[in-house]
């Protein structure tokens, strides 16, 4: 029987340049994303596919994480003074969502490198890694079903998504073959950023891995890739050409992704969830009408 899965990795060391000056001072998992930051969205996600056991690989300038976690006596104080129990509750809820962890990055050498910072905390367990630059819809299933994969197979699980081929060199891309179910392929092949018209497929890695502890083994000894980082889908590519710790899988996800990771995308993410949302929805989509009506 495959162990069970408890534990979630979320490398958030990255600088967010590309929202400065919004992450001069604040790190990019903080932004609001409607109400919520963006990194809580993630430690939801994590926790109701069961893993409650979290570690954060962090970096310079993100106490403000660990503070979102952690309990703000004052602040709780003033709200129960004032009976405002609704915001009492969102504050707590945040606090007590999972047992939260932190180690950092140190150098910043790439995701496969961030990774491989877990190792003591993981130990010789399979666990689950999320990016924060990938909100999952949380009516949708894909970490869950992507553990249920893995227990399946005894083997490592990687997201796919599938996008318009022109755009497949803009991520790590994989090639795969079919299995007997629909929505679980077989990855053959991986490779970061592929070349402009190169990409054997549109089936793209989005931010959400199962893996087996033998990564750490691969990544101790994977050189510097793309960019000049240890790049996980590199680690990835030696397990599935190799077939170590039962090689690597996919799963097909079809559900609501939001891309976080740059500005459009961010607005984007913020306008999607939002006219879903019970108490904003109703007001906001009929000012969008109106607002969209009025633009050439």
């Amino acid at each position: 029987m495959a162990p069970k899965i408890t534990k979630a990795v979320i490398p958030a060391a990255g600088l967010g340049t590309r929202f400065l000056p919004a992450t001069k001072a604040m790190p990019k998992e903080m932004l609001p994303v409607v109400d919520k930051p963006a990194i809580q969205y993630v430690v939801e996600e994590a926790v109701a596919a069961g893993l409650t056991d979290v570690l954060m690989i962090t970096g310079r300038n993100k106490s403000a994480l660990e503070n979102h976690f952690d309990r703000i006596g004052e602040l709780e104080a003033t709200l129960e003074r004032k009976g405002d129990t609704e915001r009492l509750e969102k504050v707590n809820y945040s606090t007590d969502l999972a047992d939260v962890h932190y180690v950092r990055q140190g150098d910043p050498k790439g995701l496969g490198h961030a990774v491989l910072r877990a190792r003591m905390h993981v130990g010789n367990e399979p666990f689950a890694v999320l990016l924060g630059d990938d909100l999952i819809d949380e009516r949708d299933v894909l970490l869950s079903r992507m553990i249920e994969v893995s227990g399946e197979k005894n083997a490592s699980v990687i997201a796919l998504l599938e996008v318009d081929p022109s755009q497949a060199y803009l991520y790590g891309v994989a090639t795969v073959e079919p299995t007997d179910e629909s929505d679980v392929v077989r990855i053959t092949g991986l490779v970061e950023k592929p070349p402009t018209g190169t990409a054997e497929s549109n089936l793209i890695i989005i931010g959400r891995y199962v893996l087996q502890p033998q990564i750490f083994d691969v990544l101790d000894h994977t050189e510097p890739g793309a960019g000049g980082e240890i790049q996980l889908t590199d680690a990835l590519q030696e397990v599935a050409e190799n077939d170590i710790a039962g090689g690597v899988y996919g799963v097909v996800f079809r559900g609501r992704r939001y891309d976080t990771g740059d500005r459009l995308d961010y607005i984007k993410a913020i306008v999607q969830l939002a006219v879903d949302r019970e108490d904003l929805g109703e007001a906001l989509r009929p000012w969008l009408r109106d607002f969209v009506s009025t633009m050439e």
